[in-house]
C-alpha cells in the first residue's frame, strides 16, 4: 500500500549473535524481515550509530558496569557495552539483510551527549530524528516495526509513532528481545495499553 511503510529497527552486527550487544535470535529474523521487504511499498532502516565514547556506553564512566542504570540531564539511562561505533563492522547491517530497497536510512545516537532508542527522537523524548515529518510528506500514515530489540529500540519507536499520529503495528515474530530484569513483558503492556497492535504470525 502506498500509504505504509516498512520500519526495520537496527538489524546491525552488533545487535546479532557474536556483536557486542548480541540480542539472543537476532539474526533468525532475517530471512522473514527480507521477506516483508521484498512485498513492501516503502521501507526506512534505522542505524544505531554513536561516536566512540559515546555517553550511554559503560566505560565512558569510571566503575559503571554494563546494565546499571544512571541518571542523565534527560532521565535514566541504561548503561551499555561499547557497541555500533561509527564505521565499525559491528554498526553495519548484517550481511544477509536485503536492505538496498530502503528509500531511507536513519542514524540515531550520533549525538554524544544523549541516547537515541527511538526511530522518531533521542532520548530527551523532544529532539527529533526527522522521520515524522519525512513520513507525513512521503503521504504515509501507518508503518510496520520490527527488528531489534523489541523492548528498546523496536518499543520506543512504537510508542512514539503512535503519538506521533501514524497507525501502527510491531510484527513479534520478526523481532526479538533483550528482556533486561523484566522489560520485554513491561515494554509489552506499555505498547498495547498505547494503542500499538501486536501482531505474531507464528502463534496464528
Amino acid at each position: 500500500m502506498a500509504d505504509q511503510a516498512l520500519v526495520v529497527i537496527d538489524l546491525q552486527n552488533d545487535f546479532c549473535p557474536g556483536g557486542a550487544l548480541a540480542v539472543t535470535g537476532g539474526d533468525e529474523i532475517v530471512p522473514l524481515v527480507n521477506d516483508m521487504i521484498r512485498h513492501a511499498d516503502h521501507v526506512v532502516l534505522t542505524q544505531d550509530w554513536h561516536p566512540a565514547g559515546h555517553s550511554s556506553f559503560a566505560s565512558s564512566h569510571p566503575g559503571a558496569q554494563p546494565f546499571t542504570m544512571i541518571e542523565m540531564p534527560y532521565g535514566q539511562q541504561t548503561l551499555w557495552p561499547d557497541h555500533c561505533i561509527q564505521g565499525s563492522l559491528g554498526s553495519d547491517f548484517h550481511s544477509g539483510l536485503a536492505w538496498t530497497k530502503a528509500e531511507l536510512v536513519i542514524r540515531k545516537g550520533f549525538r554524544p551527549a544523549i541516547d537515541s532508542y527511538s526511530a522518531f527522537f533521542e532520548n530527551d523524548h523532544t529532539t527529533p530524528t526527522g522521520l515524522a515529518g519525512y513520513l507525513r510528506e512521503r503521504g504515509i500514515d501507518t508503518v510496520t516495526l520490527v527488528g531489534l530489540a523489541t523492548d528498546f529500540c523496536v518499543g520506543f519507536s512504537a510508542l512514539d509513532a503512535v503519538s506521533q499520529g501514524f497507525r501502527t503495528t510491531v510484527r513479534l515474530d520478526a523481532c526479538r528481545g533483550i528482556d533486561l530484569n523484566g522489560s520485554l513483558d513491561a515494554m509489552l503492556r506499555r505498547m498495547r495499553d498505547a494503542g500499538v497492535m501486536l501482531e505474531d504470525h507464528l502463534s496464528d
